[in-house]
């Protein structure tokens, strides 16, 4: 296979790696700091899922190894943070919980196997490329929906920087019950994340070039230990367990598979919706292309991989993407820093983190989330068209008030509304002259702008579908009854009407028939040849009528002014 076989190859099946052998060395100061912050985020974040996902809370950090080197190889995204995440967690808990016991060898093995039936499940949908899927999420709903997933990670950490116990399990229930309990709030905890915030904002605008959040991390860290504040209440990090995942492959019955399949397939479509979802939004912040078909290889291998490492189900982190992406990250590299410092943490420093407070996590969390809510994005949609602003307002609301899935179904559900109400009642325009101004034109758009007497020239703007074909039909004809002289030529101007079914085929039938019980002759301009093709096929043009197609405008029009019928 020669260099170049080679490159198309890796760019088919490991877009990761290709990017690491392209790597640039000014991208290598943001990707370490951006690993080193993440790793001081993931340890006991990725802990908490683990125990979240009914497993020993060191399977949480077991779980971000395998995936962390198999994304940066596989994946699309040279930003995206894949591991442990609370979404998948929970819903391996559900599916298991009733299987056996939570912590046990056999809950073990279950959650190993569900991870390697969610690999599978990824990889079936690769190979039959339902990758495609992703196109349905237009902009608004990225933008709806990173601030919806913004507000969620903000309403999750206001009961770690109060060290207050929140009950609630929505942003709003979150919300109000963090206000309600202000007042029981832990002074010092509520103090160092505010600090913490403070320093965030003022010192990351002031110095956009430093890596504040980590060195917010190693102050706050700092302050723990000079001023004792885990013995005053503050809650820090802890211990953290030793040990190294090893290779090992799960038990498998019949009752297994059955009990197991269906929760893998929904998994995998949460799973998937998020991976695709956080990817495609950070591709779209910063002018990159991601591949949603390889993001389902990627997030399936990792899975698989996962699961024969004694792992769960995982997906990606939007938490930790953007705390990634605010210190600069450009490449899989940082996670293979990050990977590489929790390996180390794992191994010799478990006693660096143990002090680190869960306040100051909460603050950097709440800090990188403000940076996903994009109000001139907002402003910028509200400003071309009020629908999209709307849209971007309702995924917003609907992930907020629903299940994350729910919620962005529920946006895409009305995209695609908003969408074939778009088709189903497009712009027309009546084409004509306009003085000094070649070509012709919409005489709506044009104060003095004329049409030919005798002759219309009509022009639909959207394919035409079954959707549209009777608006199609109707509006013709009031554009007929609207011209002042009468109309001895219709003419259909096809360059907007790119594709065709059946039903609308029908219609053009009709109306050619009733325009010829006018008098009426109906003619085609610039129908292109794989319409034209279609056309024939359903036999529109087994009649005389047939020579009434036009490859310009222009001929047409010269047609008419001869009458060459």
């Amino acid at each position: 296979m020669n260099k170049a076989n080679t490159r198309n190859s890796l760019s088919i099946s490991l877009p990761g790696l290709k990017k690491m052998l392209s790597y640039r060395r000014k991208w290598l100061r943001g990707d370490v700091l951006a690993g080193l912050t993440v790793a001081a985020y993931l340890i006991p974040q990725c802990m908490a899922y683990g125990e979240l996902a009914g497993v020993e809370p060191v399977a949480g950090l077991w779980a971000i190894l395998p995936p962390m080197i198999i994304y940066a190889l596989f994946g699309s995204s040279p930003q995206l943070s894949i591991g442990p995440e609370s979404s998948t967690a929970v819903m391996t808990a559900v599916a298991i919980a009733p299987l056996a016991t939570a912590r046990t060898d056999a809950y073990i093995s279950l959650a190993a196997l569900l991870a390697i039936f969610m690999g599978l499940v990824c990889i079936v949908g690769y190979v039959a490329r339902l990758g495609f899927l992703a196109d349905l999420l237009s902009k608004p709903i990225l933008i709806g929906y990173m601030a919806g997933i913004a507000l969620i990670m903000i309403g999750g950490q206001l009961g770690k920087i109060g060290k207050i116990e929140i009950e609630a399990n929505d942003f709003l229930g979150q919300v109000s019950e963090f206000i309600n309990k202000l007042e029981l709030a832990h002074s010092p905890t509520l103090i160092l994340a505010l600090l913490v915030l403070i320093f965030l904002f003022a010192f990351q605008r002031r110095f956009p070039n430093l890596p504040i959040p980590l060195i917010a991390v190693l102050l706050s860290t700092a302050a723990v230990a000079i001023f004792n504040l885990d013995d005053q209440g503050v809650a820090v990090v802890g211990a953290i367990p030793a040990g190294l995942p090893h290779f090992a492959i799960p038990d498998i019955s019949v009752t297994d598979l059955i009990s197991l399949g269906a929760s893998a397939v929904g998994i995998s479509i949460v799973g998937y919706s998020d991976n695709v979802l956080t990817a495609r939004a950070f591709a779209n912040r910063n002018n990159y292309k991601i591949d949603a078909n390889q993001e389902l290889l990627a997030l399936g291998v990792a899975n698989l991989g996962n699961g024969l490492m004694q792992g769960f189900p995982i997906s990606s982190s939007g938490s930790r993407t953007v705390i990634g992406d605010s210190l600069g990250s450009k490449s899989q590299l940082y996670s293979l820093v990050a990977m590489v410092a929790v390996i180390l943490v794992l191994l010799f420093l478990r006693p660096i983190l143990a002090l680190f407070p869960k306040a100051a996590l909460g603050a950097i969390v709440i800090y990188a989330a403000t940076k996903l809510i994009e109000v001139p994005e907002f402003i910028r949609l509200y400003r071309f068209r009020r629908s999209e602003f709307i849209l971007a307002i309702l995924t917003t609301m609907m992930v907020l008030v629903t299940d994350i899935l729910v919620g962005v179904g529920i946006a895409v559900s009305l995209s695609v509304i908003e969408l074939f109400s778009r088709v189903a009642r497009p712009h027309d325009a009546v084409l004509g002259r306009v003085p000094n101004l070649a070509g012709l034109h919409d005489i709506e758009d044009w104060e003095g702008a004329t049409t030919i007497p005798g002759l219309l020239i009509y022009r639909y703007d959207a394919p035409l579908c079954f959707a549209n074909a009777e608006n199609f039909k109707e509006r013709s004809l009031e554009a007929i009854e609207a011209e002042l002289n009468p109309v001895e030529w219709f003419v259909l101007n096809m360059e907007a009407n790119v594709e065709i079914d059946i039903t609308a085929i029908d219609i053009l039938f009709e109306l050619r028939e009733e325009l010829a019980a006018k008098n009426i002759t109906f003619a085609m301009a610039r129908v292109k040849q794989d319409l034209y093709l279609e056309l024939k096929r359903a036999e529109f043009l087994q009649n005389k009528q047939a020579e009434h197609i036009y490859p310009t405008l222009p001929t047409a029009i010269a047609a008419f002014e001869q009458r060459k019928f």
